[in-house]
């Protein structure tokens, strides 16, 4: 039976009432227990009253009410005796423990659809959004839902780990659950994408940024760490969107090519780098031409590139250089020599070491000695 409300919509708290109250009148005359077509018809009352927007404590108080008006009108009650008053409370008792245990159930399901379709959609729109190339009007339209507004700027954090990151692994979990406690979810979306754990912020939240990041990197005992989380600059826009996670993810490429010790990085830190690399021919050529005799030095070119960099990441102090490097002062003079007379670069001169520097990070841009240079 479908019991409906003035509005004409289906009333599951009294139609709920209603089935309880025949299950526990029919248990009262036969001490019976329920049958397994009445628990999954509970069930069913449980879900569909999730779904209908109905809390578990409104539906478990339809079925005490019906409890409480089957026990008020028993028929001959004030002549039982108290066994039998006891046998007839003891099936009661079992049978709303039952019909409680089912309806929960049913309720508990329909809330992990909901939550399963939720995090499904939210991961639909933030693949799309840093696809970029979905239909404007409606991804405008389904990003609405989750309150964000696409006109607006927005700026996209992505960190990486040891292990690519897994939908709904601890991790990741773990980060979501702090981040919407602390902010408004409407200012966020998160995502796990290519193995990925994606952040994108609205204006003006740089401390869920931040916060993104701190979590990411320090989840906790237990949670797999972040290695590196990459920041993009903010853009407008769906295509600010992918501009941003575009330049998040060449930062990221960029740290790992170049060995960059840090962890925590922003695009405009590096924006030097694409400009280096956007004519791939002339930074070839500068490094075929400055660093390509080292390759005659005994050991090859790998120990002075090494030189190089450790040298400028100490600040040209060659005590601290040699320390780094596990040598004597006297062996990285040796060194120092060997690169100055092969290239004809004195890294003791500040114009000189601009462009040795330069050319080192070009050829771990590209890969050299490893790989050949393009020509």
């Amino acid at each position: 039976m479908t019991v409906a409300n003035g509005s004409g919509a289906p009333d599951i708290p009294g139609e709920l009432a209603h089935h309880c109250l025949d299950l526990l009148t029919d248990v009262s005359r036969t001490g019976r227990l329920l049958r397994r077509a009445e628990l999954e018809r509970l069930r069913e009352l449980g879900e569909r009253g999730a779904e209908a927007g109905h809390g578990l404590r409104e539906l478990v108080g339809s079925c005490l009410g019906a409890t409480r008006a089957t026990w008020q009108h028993l028929p001959g009650l004030g002549s039982a005796t108290a066994a039998e008053l006891r046998r007839t409370g003891d099936a009661l008792l079992a049978a709303i423990q039952a019909a409680l245990g089912a309806l929960g159930e049913g309720h508990e399901r329909a809330q992990r659809m909901a939550v399963r379709q939720e995090e499904t959609n939210r991961r639909e729109l933030v693949n799309d959004l840093l696809h970029g190339r979905s239909d404007f009007g409606r991804l405008a339209e389904r990003a609405e839902r989750f309150g964000l507004r696409l006109a607006a700027g927005y700026t996209v954090a992505v960190a990486i780990a040891a292990e690519p990151y897994l939908e709904g692994a601890p991790a990741a979990h773990r980060v979501l659950r702090e981040l919407t406690g602390r902010y408004d979810d409407r200012t966020l979306l998160l995502a796990v994408r290519d193995g990925r754990l994606v952040c994108i912020a609205s204006d003006g939240e740089q401390a869920v940024l931040t916060a993104f990041t701190e979590l990411a990197l320090r989840p906790g005992a237990g949670y797999l760490p972040a290695q590196r989380v990459a920041t993009g600059r903010r853009h407008a826009g769906t295509g600010g969107i992918v501009r941003s996670y575009e330049e998040a993810l060449g930062t990221l490429e960029y740290a790992q090519r170049l060995e960059l010790p840090a962890r925590r990085l922003r695009a405009e830190e590096l924006l030097v780098f694409p400009v280096l690399m956007r004519d791939r021919a002339a930074m070839a050529d500068l490094v075929r031409t400055v660093l390509g005799p080292l390759t005659a030095a005994r050991g090859g070119a790998r120990p002075l590139l090494e030189t190089i960099t450790v040298q400028s990441e100490a600040g040209y102090v060659n005590a601290e250089t040699a320390r780094r490097l596990g040598l004597s002062v006297r062996a990285l003079g040796y060194r120092l020599e060997r690169i100055r007379d092969l290239t004809g670069y004195d890294p003791a001169d500040a114009l000189h070491r601009y462009t040795l520097e330069t050319a080192v990070m070009g050829a771990r841009l590209l890969d050299w000695p490893e790989q050949p240079l393009p020509s």
